[in-house]
């Protein structure tokens, strides 16, 4: 059965140190008969060393000690290399009581890095550090709790400036505290390269949204209008985007589905690209989408 290994570790804990051939029998062989120890073969020289690296002592430290990891530089100690019938680094090996268990050789991600440890170790050493702060800022944000969710994201950020989940996370942030030209400016720095990630996609959608935010004069003769002629359809769009950016998705959706009712293809369209805008902003299981999707069903097939 596997089991959950506890990661609270000491703020200030260490689990991976450098190794020589001298040390390696009391870091590696004797220590592997208490838990799983890596051991990272590399040279100053290599370049996908340096990129895997940092990567295994990330993961190596958020394990709080169920791993262990001994890093050998293979030009000060061949010995260890030629003992291992190493043909090329980086080359990581897990040990366990006392002998080389399992390896894999280049620069891998960090998932593959995790997948590899829990293999190995026969338990799940649980989140990192980074995907512990994404699932606490959404979590926070889902609840309304802002301040946590901006404290959260830049966190992850501090720990890996270049996650565009964070970012993308962070963005819809600056989009609830009314910072438009920050969300923007910060999508733009990942919408073209990473147009495909989900959290993206889905911050692209709300920031649209909230442009359109409108304050109640300028919807008010909006409203007075539609009274006046329902058909105005012109005016019950604008009324129905201004009402979603302001979070009145309820009474937005409503207005955008009664477009529909009464010209499906008004305007090439638009209402239905509004509707399905408000969708990925919301996320496909949020109940007002389920509820507006099935209304959206039911009109264009019935």
């Amino acid at each position: 059965m596997d089991m959950q290994i506890d990661t609270v570790a000491a703020p200030d804990a260490n689990w991976v140190k450098d190794g020589t051939t001298e040390s390696f029998d009391t870091d590696v062989v004797k220590a592997s008969a208490d838990r799983l120890v890596l051991v990272d073969l590399w040279a100053p020289w290599c370049g996908p060393c340096k990129q895997l690296g940092p990567l295994l002592e990330k993961v190596v430290n958020s394990a709080g000690g169920a791993v262990t990891m001994v890093k050998v530089d293979i030009d000060q100690n061949p010995q260890i290399a030629q003992a291992l019938r190493v043909q090329s680094i980086p080359a990581v090996f897990a040990f366990k009581n006392g002998q080389p268990v399992d390896g894999f050789m280049g620069a891998v991600p960090e998932s593959k890095i995790k997948e590899f440890i829990e293999k190995n170790m026969d338990g799940s050493i649980g989140p990192s550090p980074v995907e512990a702060g994404l699932e606490s800022g959404v979590e926070a944000f889902e609840a309304d709790n802002i301040e946590g969710a901006l404290t959260a994201f830049a966190e992850v950020l501090e720990l890996d400036p270049e996650n565009v989940d964070a970012k993308a996370h962070l963005s819809r942030v600056y989009i609830k505290l009314g910072e438009t030209e920050a969300a923007q400016s910060l999508l733009e720095e990942i919408q073209e390269t990473h147009k495909d990630n989900a959290n993206v996609s889905a911050a692209v959608a709300a920031l649209s949204l909230a442009l359109n935010a409108a304050d109640e004069g300028e919807l008010a003769p909006l409203m007075k209008q539609i009274d006046g002629n329902p058909d105005d359809l012109d005016a019950r769009f604008e009324l129905a985007k201004g009402l979603i950016g302001n979070e009145s998705y309820e009474d937005g959706g409503a207005q955008l589905i009664e477009i529909i009712k009464r010209d499906r293809e008004w305007n090439e369209n638009a209402a239905r690209a509004e509707l399905l805008k408000m969708f990925e902003a919301l996320g496909q299981m949020h109940e007002i989408t389920q509820n507006f999707r099935g209304q959206l069903s039911s009109v264009l097939f019935s």
